[in-house]
């Protein structure tokens, strides 16, 4: 099946999910460009685009966290990644496993 991914809808960029293959945390979300996404495929490592520094980046390269890609989904709608990843060490910039550990109160 030949799959589309629509980085149009978000101006060059897609969301990405990032779910850890064993424990299937969610680890973090980021965005990829076209480039980041086939360096993904092609290395087999997460690549993400930074909208603040407004360049690539492969997850790791500096902290050594490298995430190792065992599947990329897109959504139904073609504008959404999955990236489903065995993490090595954390995911989180702050040193936590995940980026998801704050909880909002209502």
């Amino acid at each position: 099946m030949n799959i589309e991914i629509d980085f149009e809808k978000g101006n060059g960029l897609v969301p990405v999910v990032v779910q850890d293959d064993d424990t299937k945390e969610i680890l973090m979300q980021a965005y990829a460009n076209k480039e980041a996404l086939e360096l993904t495929l092609k290395e087999g490592y997460a690549y993400y685009y930074s909208r603040s520094r407004k360049s690539l980046w492969k997850k790791g390269e500096t902290s050594l966290n490298f995430q190792k890609i065992v599947k990329v989904m897109v959504d139904c709608d073609e504008d959404c990644l999955l990236y489903i990843v065995k993490q090595q060490g954390v995911a989180c910039h702050t040193g936590a496993k995940s980026c998801f550990f704050r909880e909002v109160t209502i």
